[in-house]
């Protein structure tokens, strides 16, 4: 038995320098990918954690050894040409288009969330040239969302605003239900579809849309970092789970063409497009109703792109049970729709897994390094994520806590037949198809 415990502790350490080596990768590849003018949403005019000028001059003035200068550098640049190497074609960069067709921007509601409105003015706050219809959306008269969507409407009369209120439903995915009602009132030849707690800058209409210029690219879309909402320790958690789990697999997933990401925080396509995969009611029964719709275009000969702009998502879990809640529903989507991927994801939780292996192999001293090997490979990951996103207040403190979550949703999600969606309970299929529980 002590035989078995020795060999199964260090299969865990082994497996956790797998994870110190993609954590690492992870940092550098979104460095790369979005860099730090991607980091201020609507309405923050700087970018976080950008290095003040006190700050540079009190490092000018502070002599240092050379290895500390130099051993930074170097191994800055080493990554930094891998994560070129990388890159190279995985992201393609889109000349933006002298050409700004009229665009219909559609934002399901459901629910007056923390920061909701501010999320949705953004759209009011674009740079956009072209014309720009915005229709929100709700199933039930009585949603607090609606009163938001018409106080935005009142407070600018001089845009193209509709505000649609239609319970029918299509299938069982609410959302594309309410897509469906609110896509009778588009005209357009361009359509966005985003989630409505999604914050942008004011150049995202601009940004997003201009690679659908190219008759090769059928949609769109945007990864997404956590903006915690609210007090306490539950929301940042969550953004936590955004920026420094979410984020970094999708770039690491989409530069090695592992990943073929499409996410409802933003999905934009050609109206003709849409039409071609059967339009939104084609997936009305789908959980995954972003990724299946990504996965449509890629079928019907187009490529789905993963654009460089960065917009937020809005995190403002109550509770550890609403957390648990929330996490478990889309590690449930993910592995319905990407079963290796989920499995292979085990290496991101390089800092639980090798404190089983430090237990198991009772603090032998070799599982103590690879311990701290792990906390600094996922310290240095949360660094450079915050020099691209929004940085959440006590990530350091809260990243212990923030892992364990994280390995025990992995793990739960393999048990998970039921998921719980905006109020209903849903059983999900291996196809990730939804009926009712």
């Amino acid at each position: 038995m002590a035989q078995l415990l020795q060999i199964a502790g260090g299969a865990l350490l082994a497996l956790a320098l797998v994870g110190c080596g993609y954590m690492l990768l992870a940092g550098s590849l979104v460095r790369a990918r979005f860099g730090l003018a991607e980091a201020a949403p609507a309405g923050r005019s700087h970018v976080p954690n950008a290095p003040s000028v006190s700050r540079l001059a009190a490092r000018s003035t502070s002599p240092a050894p050379r290895w500390r200068i130099w051993a930074p550098r170097c191994s800055t640049a080493l990554a930094g040409e891998l994560s070129a190497k990388l890159t190279e074609g995985a992201f393609k960069p889109h000349a933006i288009a002298l050409a700004t067709p009229a665009v219909d921007v559609l934002k399901p509601l459901h629910g007056d969330e923390p920061g909701l409105e501010a999320a949705l003015a953004g759209l009011f706050a674009q740079d956009y040239p072209g014309a720009v219809r915005v229709i929100f959306g709700v199933q039930d008269g009585a949603d607090p969302a609606l009163a938001v969507a018409r106080r935005l409407k009142a407070a600018h009369p001089d845009r193209d605003v509709e505000v649609v209120v239609d319970g029918r439903q299509h299938g069982s995915n609410r959302k594309v239900s309410n897509l469906i009602n609110m896509a009778a009132a588009a005209g357009h030849d361009l359509i966005l579809l985003a989630d409505s707690d999604i914050l942008v800058r004011p150049d995202y209409l601009r940004r997003v849309l201009a690679p659908l210029a190219d008759p090769a690219v059928g949609a769109v879309t945007c990864a997404y970092y956590g903006a915690p909402q609210g007090g306490g320790p539950w929301p940042r958690l969550a953004a936590m789970g955004l920026s420094c789990q979410f984020l970094p697999s999708v770039v690491v997933g989409t530069a090695l063409r592992l990943a073929h990401p499409c996410m409802g925080s933003t999905i934009a396509m050609r109206r003709q497009v849409l039409a071609e995969i059967g339009g939104l009611e084609a997936f009305a029964d789908r959980l995954a109703d972003d990724y299946a719709i990504g996965a449509a275009v890629r079928a019907a000969g187009y490529r789905c792109l993963v654009s460089p702009v960065l917009v937020g998502h809005l995190c403002a879990e109550a509770s550890l049970a609403e957390l648990l809640g929330h996490e478990l529903r889309w590690a449930r989507t993910i592995r319905g729709v990407d079963p290796l991927g989920v499995a292979g994801s085990v290496v991101t939780y390089p800092v639980p897994i090798a404190l089983l292996g430090l237990i198991l192999l009772q603090g032998a001293a070799a599982g103590w390094i690879v311990l701290a090997l792990a906390l600094a490979s996922r310290l240095r990951l949360i660094r450079q994520v915050e020099k691209v996103a929004e940085p959440i207040p006590g990530s350091w403190r809260l990243l212990p806590l923030r892992d364990m979550v994280s390995l025990f949703v992995f793990v739960r999600s393999y048990f998970v037949r039921v998921v719980r969606w905006r109020g209903a309970r849903f059983r999900v299929d291996a196809r990730g198809d939804l009926s009712g529980a």
